[in-house]
């Protein structure tokens, strides 16, 4: 890459690394949006959301406003050939303040996200002997993480410590290796290999007894929630935090793509790829359920601990205990939630090594070292402590349900409403994909999307403000939530203010040039 000096000329397709080939692109966007949440997330909101009657909210949120805002990052993306800060930028020079907002977004993600990652590689080894015992709860709270009072500890746990620089490790390797060496190589091997597995766990669950009683619970549909707001509101941010769009991910990934790349088709592979997944995740998860219910002699809806880390950590090391062949599917299992992390993670970090390595001028090793450096610090400092769980569910609670959908809502109304750049990003799409958007995509991304989220997002609001969260305290919330925002907020401003040190944006031209295109 050629970010170590500025550049006169228009940038050329050969100025900029590109994915070798569209197939180690879409692999590669296929793991961003595949992750622990299709795993531990889909599974729980689909069977508290009207089970099988979810799926349509579910879908009608992937038509309208998944897919709308994959394509918007894709477009930008691609058409500015840049991480979102100079993507942006590019766009309208006060507009880089919101490619740095999303782009430290990513960087508070990916701190706390490689601790789970961590967690499953942990558990991945635990798997074997079945280290856990009988009282997962207790192992995995007391024993693994040693969770202590809601208090920012300087404690570190060593048997999360150790996993968290291992990932830490592997990041910044894969990172520095480049997107066609380093990202897409990765993607190319573990995609492939998280579905031969997962598939194989699926088939596994689907043996077990008690089965079938797992699936009626989850695909039973209730026909009354689809007049549940809150169905629908679980539906969109299902949809929505699962494809891995509007907070700079997808953006650089397109940045990456080659001029004539085929962006639209493309992201239709990977978006249905994800739901795919998500549906087939649900499908092993409940199926397992449906077996320790059976074993318990219990009702599925009796079951706890049916989403989120609870599920991945303790409900199910607890099925495996019970399980013939337990090690041998939690092996596999906790593989699978180390492959669908790892892969989330690194295209997560790569937004952000990029954007400071276009920024600052540095190269694409130097940026990834520094990148790596201070967020595996952070991630380790904050996270690997006995007070890390709390911080990482607070943090993940206000990033994901306020953080991303604020970001989507100024992404929407800035480039389709102050920016007027829907029609433009349109085109460009058209130009080079052969499945064509039509109007309606503009008014999807500039009315129905910003419409629903500003509904959800003040929902969310209304409840974090009223009832806090999880009975933490007012100050413990202001630091870890409310602090965390403004952290946010604060990083993004000041990085805009910053003089580029990087390319000359000026120089750059936008292909293929159309005439609508204003400057």
């Amino acid at each position: 890459m050629t970010g170590t000096t500025r550049s006169a000329a228009p940038e050329t397709p050969e100025t900029r690394e590109t994915w070798s080939h569209n197939t180690g692109f879409i692999l590669a966007a296929i793991g961003s949006a595949v992750g622990l949440g299709n795993i531990w997330r889909f599974p729980g909101v689909a069977y508290e959301s009207g089970g099988g009657a979810f799926l349509i909210p579910y879908l009608v949120a992937l038509l309208t406003a998944g897919i709308p805002i994959l394509f918007l990052d894709y477009a930008i993306g691609h058409r500015y050939r840049a991480a979102a800060p100079l993507a942006y930028r590019r766009m309208a020079r006060p507009a880089e303040a919101l490619g740095w907002f999303q782009i430290m977004l990513s960087f508070v993600i990916s701190v706390y996200y490689a601790a789970v990652v961590a967690w499953s590689l942990s558990y991945f080894v635990y798997a074997f002997d079945l280290r856990w015992g009988e009282d997962t709860l207790g192992f995995f709270v007391g024993d693994y993480l040693q969770v202590g009072d809601p208090v920012i500890s300087t404690s570190v746990v060593p048997a999360v410590a150790i996993p968290l620089v291992l990932v830490w490790v592997a990041v910044l390797l894969i990172i520095a290796a480049g997107v066609a060496n380093g990202v897409q190589r990765v993607n190319i091997i573990f995609i492939p290999l998280l579905v031969v597995a997962f598939t194989g766990l699926v088939v596994r669950s689907l043996t077990l007894p008690g089965a079938m009683d797992g699936l009626n619970a989850l695909f039973t549909p209730d026909w009354s929630a689809l007049t549940d707001l809150n169905v629908w509101i679980a539906a969109y941010a299902q949809i929505f935090f699962s494809l891995s769009i509007a907070f700079g991910i997808m953006v650089t990934y397109a940045s990456y793509q080659r001029r004539k790349a085929n962006m639209t088709s493309s992201g239709l592979v990977v978006a249905f790829a994800n739901s795919s997944f998500e549906i087939l995740a649900g499908i092993g998860v409940f199926a397992t359920l449906g077996f320790f219910a059976h074993q318990q002699q219990v009702e599925v809806a009796e079951l706890e601990g049916l989403t989120g880390p609870i599920l991945s950590f303790v409900t199910f090391p607890a099925v495996i205990s019970e399980m013939p062949g337990g090690n041998i599917f939690g092996v596999v299992f906790f593989a699978s939630l180390v492959l669908a992390g790892f892969t989330s993670i690194i295209s997560i970090l790569l937004g952000v090594a990029a954007s400071v390595q276009e920024k600052f001028g540095l190269g694409r090793r130097a940026s990834a070292i520094l990148v790596s450096v201070l967020c595996g610090t952070l991630s380790i400092s904050l996270f690997s402590t006995t007070s890390g769980l709390l911080a990482l569910d607070t943090v993940d609670q206000f990033a994901n349900n306020v953080g991303i959908v604020v970001s989507a809502i100024v992404m929407t109304v800035v480039v389709v409403w102050v920016l007027r750049r829907g029609e433009v990003l349109r085109r460009h799409l058209n130009a080079v994909s052969t499945f064509k958007v039509g109007r309606v995509w503009v008014a999807l991304i500039g009315i129905l999307v910003p419409g629903f989220l500003v509904v959800m997002l003040g929902q969310k609001l209304v409840s974090l403000v009223s009832d806090g969260y999880e009975d933490l305290p007012a100050w413990y919330l202001a630091v870890f939530g409310w602090g965390m925002l403004g952290f946010v907020v604060v990083a993004a401003l000041v990085l805009t203010a910053i003089p580029w040190k990087g390319r000359d944006d000026l120089s750059f031209r936008a292909w293929p040039e159309l005439e609508e295109e204003q400057r």
